[in-house]
């Protein structure tokens, strides 16, 4: 029995196509598992309170807008630290909110946000722990967090 012509050509692109599917996923599987910064949850802020409460922890949120310079920088270079995540993943439920999308203009009203970035630290039960304003360095952000940390 002959082959239709096209038949080798047909498989070798289901193969290649197969191939490079297995690859993406696999390359994002394993930047998931190996990112070293803050792990932000993806729920919104009644989630998060739910998570807090349950893991017992407070709830760190990174109040920024899409435009702002500083919000920017601590994004990539502040919040991909390992020793930041490491400290934040353990002890904080993390989210970020934009502040002009979303619930983000309503909280922004509920705990009085007007400058960006705002960081808040809040407790399982909405009550705010503690604020902390602008961009700022690796050791320096890890000492706010320890400070509210301590306030708990």
């Amino acid at each position: 029995m002959a082959k239709p012509p096209n038949i080798d050509k047909y498989y070798n692109k289901r193969y290649i196509m197969k191939y490079i599917m297995l690859m993406l996923l696999a390359g994002a599987f394993s930047i998931s598992i190996y990112s070293k910064g803050i792990v932000f949850e993806n729920g919104n802020f009644e989630e998060a309170l739910i998570k807090a409460k349950a893991e017992n922890k407070i709830v760190f949120v990174d109040c920024y807008t899409s435009w702002c310079g500083p919000c920017k920088m601590m994004a990539k270079t502040v919040f991909t630290q390992e020793e930041v995540g490491e400290f934040f993943n353990a002890n904080f439920v993390s989210l970020k909110i934009d502040m002009e999308k979303g619930e983000g203009p309503e909280f922004a009203t509920k705990y009085g946000v007007q400058v960006y970035p705002t960081f808040l630290f809040i407790d399982s039960t909405g009550k705010l722990i503690q604020s902390s304003k602008g961009g700022m360095v690796t050791n320096k952000f890890i000492a706010e967090a320890e400070r509210a940390q301590k306030s708990k």
